[in-house]
């Protein structure tokens, strides 16, 4: 889709968080209305007629177009979060980083086997964090998944879509 007012708007920050790392930094989409707007129209086209009854958004920007677009499409919003920031009991998916080891989580009674899930997040790079978050989802086979991102990186060398081939449906709104 790679929206010209959406594209103009991201800031980009070298070197951060550390030396090699072109930083895309969508919090700039996030305080202009019409970056928001356009981001939510967008969404909202690609996932009206799928049904969904369940987005999980993925720690923290994740939970900010995951819950503008479910109050768009009259569904609920299940958090998938770090380690220790759920209250209730949960289950657990670790992944590889390229600095360690890290863990998304989701309380044990977010989805059900009845629910259609969106997975959204604001950046799809390695895609470790996005396999830990699907293998979440699948752990409690739901009717469908499907994925998005705001932006998806490639002109790194960044294959992270490929993780997910013949597996779920990804959609980006921005690709560089």
């Amino acid at each position: 889709m790679n929206n010209e007012i959406l594209l103009k708007n991201l800031r980009c920050i070298p070197d951060f968080p550390k030396k090699g790392i072109n930083f895309r930094d969508v919090t700039t989409l996030f305080k202009n209305a019409e970056c928001m707007q356009i981001m939510l129209d967008e969404l909202y086209e690609l996932y009206k007629d799928k049904g969904i009854t369940k987005i999980v958004g993925v720690e923290s920007r994740g939970f900010v177009m995951a819950a503008a677009l479910a109050g768009r499409l009259g569904c609920g919003v299940v958090l998938a979060r770090k380690p220790g920031k759920l209250p209730a009991t949960v289950i657990k998916e670790s992944f590889t980083k390229e600095y360690g080891v890290d863990i998304v989580e989701m309380h044990i009674d977010s989805i059900n086997e009845n629910d259609v899930v969106l997975i959204h997040d604001d950046l799809l790079a390695t895609g470790g964090t996005a396999l830990a978050t699907y293998k979440l989802v699948k752990n409690f086979n739901p009717k469908n998944i499907y994925m998005n991102f705001i932006i998806e990186i490639r002109d790194e060398g960044l294959h992270g879509r490929d993780l997910f081939e013949g597996l779920v449906d990804v959609t980006t709104l921005m690709v560089v």
